[in-house]
């Protein structure tokens, strides 16, 4: 087998650009990232496909000024035909070709998704722990406290009073914390039922345009051919519910966007521990804001416990988002908009749906 039949054959995105960023060959791959033939490829720029700001474009620069290699993991590549994708890039000079790079893309989504959802499970269970902890070490001695502050309240002056109301005021408080703490607990099993995704969504619209994003405007795009999802109706409305919120608290005070979007994606399989069932995720939800996006050093730290940029916030949101969506078999992850930020859930479909069984070759990928 000859070394074009080997490129030819490479199942990762591989191409040469020129010192002006054309495009001078591409593999079956590359043509396929672009959604584009060779024909239509070849000998053109390649910021005819990717945004002119795009990381990818940067380090192709860059190699080609430092004349040196350059590996970039995790990048977020998005494309001008709407998609976006995360990759590991490989990029190296051509000696033989002066101004030439050659580029070769590594799709890494899934296993960032791995990650962060191993990650998940496990602070999942660690605050479901410490509430426990918590309720028998702090709620119940908590209300105590409460209980006496009433009872010395006939005793004081009118002066001091305000300040039994404090104590019981403070004491609820943290009761109400340890109390959204216990939602992480296992608890009773998920009603799964089979749920259309888009009545779910079309629910917590109506909430949020009545509520909390009445000066923003929701715009909806959405695959119509959906099959259902295989899950609990209440515990999904929590989980869009709550990213709507987040999507409403970060966008534009007035007149800011934010975009519902669902598309049915040749997913991959999942096993669970040692369970023999193998979880599909082809049904795909996107929020997305147009506010600032995320810090990049909470970015990764986003469904963990406690993690907030918000003043007032608890850090709790996220990652019971998290925790819902994990346990319907699914993954939640962050992705950097332009702007804003964007919020992709993966669910499995309701294996009787007709799209969803006639999908077959996914990857499997166990999780312990």
């Amino acid at each position: 087998m000859g070394a074009a039949q080997l490129v030819a054959n490479l199942p990762s995105p591989l191409f040469v650009v020129d010192d002006q960023l054309r495009l001078k060959s591409v593999n079956p791959a590359a043509e396929q990232l672009f959604g584009a033939s060779w024909n239509v490829l070849i000998d053109r720029s390649l910021s005819d496909f990717l945004p002119p700001h795009a990381a990818a474009i940067d380090l192709i620069r860059h190699v080609r000024e430092e004349g040196a290699s350059i590996s970039e993991y995790g990048i977020e590549l998005a494309l001008s035909k709407g998609d976006t994708v995360s990759v590991d890039s490989h990029m190296t000079p051509i000696v033989e070709c002066p101004g030439h790079v050659l580029v070769v893309l590594h799709p890494c989504t899934v296993a960032r998704r791995l990650d962060q959802h191993r990650v998940q499970r496990g602070s999942a269970r660690s605050v479901a722990t410490l509430a426990a902890t918590l309720a028998h070490e702090v709620k119940n001695p908590l209300s105590g406290i409460r209980g006496a502050a009433q009872l010395l309240e006939p005793t004081i002056s009118e002066e001091d009073r305000p300040l039994v109301q404090l104590i019981c005021d403070e004491t609820d408080r943290i009761c109400a914390l340890v109390d959204r703490m216990e939602e992480f607990s296992a608890g009773r099993p998920l009603d799964r039922t089979p749920v259309n995704i888009h009545q779910i969504l079309e629910h917590v619209r109506r909430i949020a345009e009545n509520g909390f994003a009445r000066r923003h405007r929701i715009v909806e795009n959405y695959d119509p051919s959906l099959p259902d999802v295989e899950g609990d109706r209440d515990k999904l409305i929590q989980v869009f519910l709550n990213l709507i919120k987040n999507a409403a608290e970060a966008a534009q005070p007035d007149g800011g966007t934010i975009t519902l979007s669902t598309t049915y994606q040749h997913g991959w399989r999942m096993a669970l521990g040692t369970s023999r069932e193998r979880l599909h995720l082809p049904i795909t939800v996107e929020v997305k804001d147009d506010g600032p996006g995320v810090a990049p050093d909470v970015a990764d730290h986003l469904f963990e416990p406690f993690v907030t940029s918000k003043p007032r916030g608890t850090g709790l949101g996220l990652a019971l988002v998290a925790k819902i969506v994990h346990d319907h078999g699914g993954v939640v992850s962050y992705h950097p908009g332009d702007p804003g930020a964007v919020f992709r859930v993966s669910l499995p479909a309701n294996r009787s749906g007709s799209r969803a069984a006639r999908e077959e070759g996914h990857e499997e990928i166990s999780i312990p």
